[in-house]
């Protein structure tokens, strides 16, 4: 009698227990001011990418040769090309990196089997065999429907050899014409990017930037425009903090340049980086820390550059960003293969949802790298390939390209990240597109506990709503070749319309898209 008198209270305990739990669910409430919008548009460059000699990223990654066993479309992987296809990958950054200031172009063109090998010095000490050069870049590019955007070699080049790398690329007519046309190309190619150098206050030349502003100064008057092509011309900026770099670059280059680049990347210990994917919750934390400072960092930049441009006429790039942990163990040390985890793929989510905010000025950003580098978008072994988490990110996110920025405001708590850094619970950021689809892109980077997230918009929401949600079981899972599907992206119905709004359930480490059609009250 005993026990059962004890079953039965603890059976009433749980029951009264249950709506407490659920009357104490965290809910964060989201607000979408559609109708405050001010015509500012994500540009679609801001999920731009970066392709440099570096390990296995051309080689092995996006180019095998045309000869090779595994399946290729004129010497490029097919795997590969048709995923990034499906990314929607608007612009492509190469050769470097610092690759690019130790390269020399006319060493990339011609017959394949008559180009001269070099030592790549800055990344293992690797052979470089220049069976890929200008053209294999700028076609696959072209059959992509990419941008290419090529960083030219002020570190140890010359403006003449700039300048002539440019006519070769670009004009119709002449000399350099004509031996692209001797080399399989007679039709030039339109580029609009071109990096004026790499990294110059370290690997491109460990130069002063007062020093550097004259370089830019000389090389940029020599990179003409040819036939119709119109380059747009970008200076090699600061590092992380180095706030001084854009002072003086916008006192001494100015108008002369179209953008300015910036270099970001999510490292806490330049001297011991940490492992890809055997991390604490607060290594977690610590690292969505120092992803998030990014913010305060493009927003001290751009205060800088308004002070000598407040129309805004020289645009911001990003165009290195990403995390950077230790090589994988095993792995050819310098050639910076490393995994890619759900962890990766919040500090995507959150960069993006930060970047959306300062498209004002910020125009590009390009994350390294797009093949078995750094923070990839796929990982490939001989005829294998595995799609990351990071990769789903992009895809789910592609949808805000070139859609119209819309403010968000968002209550969510802070979560410690050390260091006196807070990351938000929960991230949001939103756009609507040319048919008036609402996309709205949520992160919940807590460990603990689901939040309910409650939706407001300016108008009721009606019609047809869809959701995609990338989670997983660990914050540490990845994909890899015997695993390739652990981490990805699933539909999504854990929704309801309450009072003209949409109320959310948000998993714990998940990142969730909706597409929403809203309706007039």
């Amino acid at each position: 009698m005993m026990n059962k008198t004890i079953k039965i209270l603890t059976l009433s305990l749980a029951l009264f227990a249950l709506p407490l739990a659920v009357m104490a669910q965290r809910t964060v409430k989201v607000s979408v001011h559609e109708d405050a919008a001010s015509g500012q548009v994500i540009p679609k460059e801001i999920y731009g990418h970066f392709s440099e000699h570096l390990g296995t990223c051309i080689y092995g990654g996006l180019w095998v040769g045309p000869d090779s066993d595994i399946p290729n479309i004129n010497g490029y992987r097919t795997d590969v090309f048709n995923a990034l296809k499906d990314l929607k990958v608007p612009v492509l950054r190469w050769p470097g990196g610092c690759f690019a200031d130790e390269y020399h172009w006319r060493d990339g063109i011609g017959p394949a089997e008559s180009r001269p090998t070099m030592i790549n010095a800055n990344w293992g000490g690797t052979v470089e065999d220049n069976s890929f050069g200008t053209h294999e870049f700028l076609n696959f590019c072209e059959m992509l429907g990419i941008e290419p955007y090529i960083s030219g070699n002020v570190g140890s080049g010359t403006p003449e050899e700039m300048a002539q790398w440019v006519q070769y690329m670009t004009a119709a007519d002449g000399p350099l014409a004509e031996l692209r046309a001797k080399n399989g190309r007679e039709e030039p190619w339109k580029v609009k990017y071109l990096g004026i150098g790499n990294e110059s206050w370290g690997c491109g030349g460990n130069m002063r930037p007062e020093f550097y502003s004259d370089l830019y100064r000389q090389f940029g008057t020599y990179t003409r425009n040819y036939s119709g092509n119109r380059l747009y011309k970008v200076a090699s900026g600061a590092s992380d903090y180095d706030y001084n770099w854009t002072k003086v670059l916008m006192e001494n280059i100015g108008n002369r340049m179209h953008g300015l680049s910036l270099h970001y990347y999510t490292v806490l210990n330049w001297g011991r980086k940490g492992s890809a994917t055997q991390f604490t919750d607060q290594d977690y934390l610590a690292t969505l820390g120092k992803a998030v400072e990014v913010d305060t960092v493009i927003t001290r930049h751009k205060a800088i550059m308004d002070q000598y441009d407040p129309n805004k006429r020289i645009d911001l790039l990003l165009d290195e960003w990403g995390t950077w942990y230790d090589e994988e163990p095993g792995t050819v040390r310098g050639h910076l293969y490393q995994q890619n985890t759900m962890r990766d793929a919040i500090v995507a989510a959150l960069s993006f949802n930060i970047f959306h905010r300062h498209t004002d000025r910020l125009k590009m950003a390009n994350i390294a790298q797009i093949a078995n580098v750094l923070q990839s978008m796929v990982l490939t072994r001989g005829d294998k390939m595995v799609l990351t988490p990071t990769y789903h990110v992009f895809k789910l996110y592609n949808v805000h390209q070139d859609a119209e920025f819309l403010p968000t405001d968002c209550d969510s708590d802070l979560l410690d990240a050390g260091s006196g850094r807070k990351v938000e619970r929960v991230s949001a950021t939103a756009s609507r597109d040319a048919d008036g689809v609402i996309h709205v892109s949520l992160v919940n980077t807590g460990l603990e506990e689901d939040v309910i997230v409650s939706l407001d918009f300016d108008k009721n929401v009606s019609g047809m709503i869809e959701g995609q949600i990338l989670t997983s079981s660990d914050i540490r899972d990845f994909n890899d070749f015997d695993k390739p599907d652990v981490v990805r992206p699933e539909v999504f119905k854990d929704f309801k319309i309450a009072k003209g709004d949409l109320e959310v359930r948000l998993p714990i480490k998940s990142i969730l898209s909706l597409a929403i059609r809203p309706a007039a009250k």
